[in-house]
C-alpha cells in the first residue's frame, strides 16, 4: 500500500467525507501512523492507518462508515509539531518528501515546559549575575579566539576529474586543522559540494556578474568569475547547519536535500521548499590546470537570511 497524499480525496464504505490535510508520522519508525482528515463540515479528525483500506494516487479509501469518522475526537494540532521543527535524520529514506504539514507528536514532557522551568531558570540568571564579576577575566580569555582574523588560506580538496556530469552535485571531503584556545590543535573533517555548472545554471547562481569575497574591513580575497564553470558549495545546510545530500526527487528531478527539516535547493542553489532561509552559501574556488581543486573554507550563521561569516 503506498503512502496517503495531501489533499487526496477520502472515501469510506457509504460515501466520500473529505480530504487528507494532513500526515502523521511516528518518529522511530518512520512510518506514517495517522492521517488527519477534514471533513465537509470543516472539522478536522485524525484517523489511524489500520483503518486505511486501499491508497491510490488522489484517494484514500476507509474500511469504516462515515459515521465513525464524524464520531472520532476533533484533531488538535497543538499536540504535533513539523518535521521542519525537530530533526529527523533519513527522513526521505522512509517517507516520500511532500508539501504541506508532515507532523510527529510533541513529546508530553515539552507541553507544559514554560510553566515548569520558569523558577529555574529564573534562579539560574539571578546566579549568573551574582557570579558574572568573577568569571569575566576567564570568560575574556575563552573568546579571544572569537575575534581572530578568519582563516583565508586555500585548501585542496580534490580533483575536478571525480565529476563525470555536468549539473550534478559530487561530495569532496577535507580536514582541517583548528586550534581554540588552550586547547590543542586538532583536525577536523569537513564536507564541500562542487558541481560543473552549465551556462544556464552557472547565469543562475552568478546572475550575470562575478562573486567577490571580502574580509571584514573590505578587502578582497577572491572573485569567483562568472564564465568558470565549477561552483562549490558550503556542506552546511544555510537552514540549521545540518549537512545535506545530493537526491532523486520524484518531482523536482535531481536536488540538494536536507534531511533534517526537509529543506531543498536546486543545482544553482536555490530554495525549492522548506525552512531555509536562504540559498546554499557558495565558496571560493579555484581550479589548477592539472584538475586540482582548492576551496577557502568559509562558514556562514545559519538560520538567517544575510549571510554573515563566523568562520
Amino acid at each position: 500500500m503506498g503512502q496517503p497524499k495531501l489533499k487526496s480525496l477520502v472515501r469510506c464504505k457509504d460515501r466520500d467525507v473529505g480530504e487528507v490535510t494532513k500526515v502523521i508520522v511516528d518518529p522511530l519508525s518512520h512510518d506514517v501512523s495517522h492521517i488527519v482528515v477534514k471533513l465537509d463540515d470543516g472539522t478536522e479528525r485524525q484517523v489511524g492507518m489500520e483503518c486505511v483500506r486501499t491508497v491510490l494516487d488522489a484517494v484514500v479509501e476507509l474500511d469504516a462508515l462515515s459515521s465513525d469518522i464524524a464520531a472520532l475526537p476533533p484533531f488538535v494540532r497543538a499536540d504535533y509539531v513539523t518535521t521542519r521543527e525537530v530533526e529527523i535524520s533519513h527522513l526521505e529514506d522512509h517517507l516520500d518528501v511532500i508539501p504541506g504539514e508532515v507532523l510527529v507528536p510533541l513529546p508530553a514532557l515539552e507541553k507544559d515546559i514554560k510553566r515548569r522551568t520558569f523558577f529555574m531558570n529564573f534562579t539560574h540568571a539571578i546566579g549568573i549575575l551574582i557570579g558574572l564579576p568573577m568569571v569575566y577575566p576567564v570568560l575574556r580569555y575563552l573568546m579571544k579566539p572569537m575575534y581572530a582574523p578568519f582563516d583565508n588560506e586555500w585548501l585542496k580538496v580534490g580533483n575536478v576529474g571525480k565529476i563525470k556530469e555536468e549539473d550534478v552535485g559530487v561530495q569532496f571531503q577535507y580536514k582541517k586543522k583548528v586550534k581554540e584556545a588552550y586547547m590543542p590543535e586538532s583536525e577536523i573533517e569537513k564536507t564541500v559540494w562542487i558541481l560543473k555548472a552549465t551556462p544556464s545554471v552557472l547565469e543562475q547562481v552568478y546572475q550575470g556578474k562575478d562573486q567577490e569575497f571580502r574580509d571584514p574591513s573590505g578587502r578582497l580575497i577572491w572573485t569567483n568569475k562568472k564564465d568558470v564553470p565549477y561552483v562549490a558549495f558550503s556542506g552546511k545546510c544555510p537552514h540549521l547547519g545540518c549537512a545535506y545530500k545530493w537526491r532523486q526527487h520524484k518531482t523536482l528531478g535531481q536536488v540538494f536535500l536536507c534531511p533534517c527539516h526537509l529543506s531543498i535547493y536546486d543545482a544553482a542553489g536555490k530554495v525549492l521548499d522548506g525552512p531555509a532561509p536562504r540559498r546554499l552559501d557558495a565558496l571560493p574556488i579555484r581550479v589548477a590546470a592539472n584538475g586540482d581543486v582548492e576551496i577557502i573554507d568559509m562558514e556562514f550563521k545559519a538560520g538567517i537570511k544575510s549571510q554573515v561569516r563566523i568562520m
